[in-house]
């Protein structure tokens, strides 16, 4: 009996060891399985492969012409279409290197106008061979050189007057008379303007990357240096008469001219930082600058302060050709005000409210 009660007992411990190994299986196969599972679903949807798309670039082949002879010149090819009127240029170059891209210009037909650098061929291509129609636009200088050359000249030229070298006036005249104060003050004030174009042109303007041919350049110069001349002729001259109403007619004039010339240069700086804002844009802007509020009243105060400047200078010294100067550029920069105007009234509607260009209320 003793036995038999021993060998149930040892059963049933077996039967208990084994149940409690099955038991601490399943539960490292729960925990595996669910180690799994976690693992497949942090790993996500398995991704298909997508199909690689090959987009099938289109080439040009460009055929220029000489637009008075009609004669071929040479032919472009290999020309994709996101190409522009630029890289055409460059490429006619390589092919003609006697003609360098800037003074290249192209046409689609005869007489029609030229194509901006920036268009793509895409946009003016009827077809895979296109057309076009070369005229030598010349000899070319950048917008910068052509700035640059107007105002060193004025500059450079009033002060050899100013300075009294020989050949210019009579020596003894010279040497006898002493220059009236308002002469000192005319040379500063000009130097003073031409120096902030300089400046200004170097260092605010954004000035167009694009080119002009050298007769404009030479117009400019010969118009500019040719006034400044004139105007430093009479009054750097031994007889020059100082104003009518003397030093208070200088003096008011001479303040009146520095604030123009500090305006024109604060929107000057407003004009080459435009701000815009959807379509309700304000370019440009008035700031917290008291200079900047002419913008309530014009489109153009830069053109306002411009002629500000001239007008003061020509009742400080009181001279003819300074006069002539004056009214000749007033009727230039008014032109280019009312254009920019017509411009600013179609582009930006807060400006409907602006009813003049350059003169408040009355231009």
């Amino acid at each position: 009996m003793f036995k038999r009660h021993k060998s149930l007992a040892s059963e049933r411990r077996r039967e208990l060891i084994s149940r409690g190994a099955t038991r601490s299986i399943l539960k490292d196969d729960m925990k595996n399985f669910h180690f799994l599972s976690q693992f497949i679903l942090s790993a996500g949807p398995l991704k298909s492969t997508s199909a690689v798309k090959h987009s099938k670039t289109i080439h040009f082949e460009i055929e220029i012409l000489d637009a008075q002879t009609k004669k071929q010149i040479c032919i472009v090819d290999k020309v994709t279409q996101k190409s522009t009127i630029h890289d055409v240029k460059q490429k006619f170059h390589k092919a003609c290197p006697q003609w360098y891209p800037s003074r290249v210009g192209l046409q689609l037909e005869r007489g029609g106008p030229f194509l901006k650098d920036n268009l793509t061929i895409q946009s003016v291509a009827a077809s895979s061979i296109v057309t076009l129609y070369f005229t030598d636009l010349g000899q070319q200088v950048s917008w910068t050189t052509v700035f640059l050359a107007e105002y060193t000249g004025p500059l450079l030229i009033y002060l050899l007057f100013y300075l009294r070298i020989p050949y210019i006036y009579n020596m003894k005249e010279s040497s006898r008379r002493l220059c009236h104060p308002v002469v000192h003050l005319a040379c500063f004030c000009h130097c003073i303007h031409y120096i902030r174009y300089l400046l200004e042109t170097l260092f605010v303007h954004k000035v167009s990357s694009g080119h002009t041919s050298l007769k404009n350049l030479l117009k400019s110069c010969a118009f500019y240096w040719g006034f400044t001349s004139w105007i430093a002729y009479y009054i750097n001259h031994p007889r020059y008469t100082p104003p009518s109403f003397g030093y208070r007619q200088v003096a008011i004039s001479a303040i009146n001219f520095l604030i123009c010339e500090a305006g024109n240069h604060f929107i000057n700086v407003v004009l080459s930082h435009p701000s815009h804002t959807g379509n309700n844009a304000c370019f440009p802007s008035p700031n917290y600058n008291p200079f900047t509020w002419m913008f309530f009243l014009v489109s153009c105060p830069n053109y306002t302060y411009e002629i500000g400047s001239w007008i003061s200078f020509t009742i400080m010294t009181q001279t003819l050709p300074v006069g002539i100067f004056t009214l000749l550029m007033s009727i230039q920069m008014s032109l280019w005000a009312k254009k920019k105007h017509k411009i600013y009234l179609k582009k930006f509607s807060s400006y409907m409210h602006r009813k003049s260009a350059m003169i408040p209320f009355i231009l």
